[in-house]
């Protein structure tokens, strides 16, 4: 059962002119309720003219709009943030542009509703109040000045400065709580004690919401009154947290082989079988539609470390809906642990390469450009893969490149301070930084990227090949057209820029590296510099000048002894 709520909302201009408050919510169905949740949102304007309206109005059906359109990726606080953010600058742009919109700034409260939990945004004066039990709880700290001449003025709003900082907290749900959000025309005029009487007086949301704005009025408001009222009606089982926690306790799998059956699942053959994890082609014995079955080694159970990890892998490509990616297939009724994905028939470039296969330089340019797009992908999902490499990059029968395994993959704007990530990736195709300690970043992928099409064009490697646990030395790169000297000029730029020692000076974003494979020749990037002998090898610099100087010193000896 997915999550359930009832809202009401009502919005009074009372005795002014004009109603300088606006609120509004979102109730989305599928995959929108799931990733994104329920947001309600209460906005109270400020500015001459009709300029509080406007950024009220401007500012909640933007928030409404733009949230639904971040990374389901995100946190939901960075997601809000960034909205926020970006009408923010907005707000002051158009206060600055327009004469009578000057100093127009509003305040907003955010409330969402995802999955058990909840999550506030808060900025200014208006309200977000919490009734559980009978009992009122103020959920939100006003912005505004503490001295008492000040105390209804903003210190904080949207448009108010350039920097929008927010306030945030979050929680669990349960059935029947009730969130109201207020406008100070409200709770300026209604103690808490009356705001608990007619919340209990008003069962019903549109009503309890009518209830507040008509009786602020009537108790001498003299401010536009605006309520938004949600009641929780019911929850879904669990979000990716219980996930988590209750899949995670799923038994593995035994090791299967061809002919076993799984859930109805039969398998083919084994694809894959490495120290933590197994995949295998399998075969749904219903619709005969072919399937990747992953999971991990039996050794493996009560390990919950890996068991949250294959879970979180699974989440992750669930969200990566692209021709370029494996496709999740939802399976409800799993026994074990394990995920299934979409087969496709072909192979992957190391294969090709292991069979003899010679990729022109054409066809490379052809699969460098579909590779980029498609970590393009994962990238505007802030999702870093930590291992593009020939392994992991399938050419099928139907000519689409596809990206596999996302076993390593993070979400860098998910990580917590403290928690520990070790390095992945394989030493060949991981940037010098990375064996530095550097946090995973999308630039690494565009490395390992540039790494993969030098290695699909040479078969070497730029930086000579890295064993594992070994910690190399990175000098200049070896220029392609050494091992193939019919590269054009334009690429091996391209190549040589990508995989570039400093970070500095590779390709900032997949979309530059994207646009330097397209233009090609016509719009050629320039060769990147050599580094001075003094920063590729020090020691060999002052070998050279105490060489130098003790020839130096030498004749003048011999000279002076003459």
């Amino acid at each position: 059962m997915p999550l359930s709520v009832a809202v009401g909302y009502a919005s009074l201009t009372g005795p002014r002119e004009r109603n300088e408050d606006f609120c509004g919510f979102v109730t989305p169905e599928g995959s929108d309720l799931d990733n994104k949740g329920v947001l309600a949102a209460v906005a109270d304007g400020i500015g001459g003219h009709r300029g509080g309206r406007e950024a009220a109005e401007y500012t909640v059906r933007g928030l409404l709009a733009d949230y639904y359109a971040t990374p389901d990726t995100w946190s939901i606080p960075r997601a809000l943030e960034t909205v926020t953010t970006a009408l923010n600058r907005w707000v002051i742009a158009e206060a600055a542009r327009n004469a009578e919109l000057a100093g127009m700034a509003t305040t907003l409260s955010a409330l969402i509703l995802r999955g058990r939990r909840y999550t506030l945004g808060h900025i200014g004066d208006s309200r977000i109040y919490r009734f559980q039990d009978g009992v009122l709880q103020q959920m939100t700290v006003d912005h505004t000045w503490e001295h008492p001449e000040l105390s209804n003025v903003l210190s904080r709003a949207i448009g108010l400065d350039p920097r929008v900082l927010m306030d945030f907290a979050d929680g669990d749900l349960a059935v029947g709580d009730r969130f109201i959000l207020v406008s100070d025309g409200v709770w300026g005029i209604l103690p808490d004690p009356l705001i608990t009487e007619v919340l209990l007086d008003h069962p019903e949301p549109r009503a309890a919401a009518a209830a507040l704005t008509s009786l602020a009025l009537a108790q001498g408001g003299h401010d536009n009154a605006s309520a938004v009222v949600v009641d929780v009606v019911d929850l879904p089982p669990g979000n990716l947290r219980d996930v988590l926690e209750t899949d995670g306790r799923l038994p593995l799998p035994h090791r299967l082989k061809p002919g076993h059956e799984l859930d109805g699942y039969l398998v083919d053959e084994i694809l894959h079988d490495s120290r933590e994890t197994l995949l295998y082609r399998v075969h749904d014995s219903r619709t005969g539609q072919a399937l990747v079955l992953k999971t991990l080694q039996p050794a493996l159970e009560g390990d919950t470390a890996a068991h949250g990890a294959l879970l979180m892998e699974e989440w992750r490509a669930r969200r990566v809906v692209s021709p370029a990616f494996p496709q999740v297939v939802p399976n409800e009724h799993r026994s074990s642990l394990y995920y299934l994905m979409t087969w496709h028939a072909g192979a992957t470039l190391q294969s090709r390469l292991d069979a003899g296969q010679h990729f022109a330089v054409a066809d490379s340019v052809r699969l460098g450009i579909a590779l980029v797009k498609a970590i393009a992908v994962l990238h505007r999902l802030e999702i870093v893969h930590r291992d593009i490499k020939p392994d992991n990059v399938h050419l099928g029968q139907d000519g689409v490149l596809r990206i596999l395994d996302l076993g390593v993959a993070v979400s860098p704007a998910e990580l917590k301070p403290d928690e520990p990530l070790g390095r992945a990736g394989t030493p060949s195709y991981m940037a010098p930084e990375l064996f530095a300690g550097s946090d995973p970043a999308p630039g690494f992928d565009l490395y390992a990227a540039g790494v993969t099409l030098y290695h699909l064009l040479t078969r070497k490697y730029p930086y000579g090949e890295v064993e594992p646990f070994q910690t190399p030395k990175f000098g200049e790169p070896v220029r392609p057209t050494r091992w193939r000297p019919e590269i054009p000029g334009w690429l091996e730029n391209v190549l040589l820029k990508a995989v570039a020692k400093e970070g500095k000076d590779r390709f900032e974003t997949a979309e530059e590296f994207l646009l330097a494979l397209e233009r090609g020749a016509s719009r050629p990037v320039a060769a990147p510099a050599r580094q001075p002998l003094a920063q590729r090898n020090p020691l060999l610099l002052w070998k050279m000048v105490a060489a130098i100087s003790l020839g130096l010193n030498l004749v003048l000896l011999l000279l002076l002894m003459r």
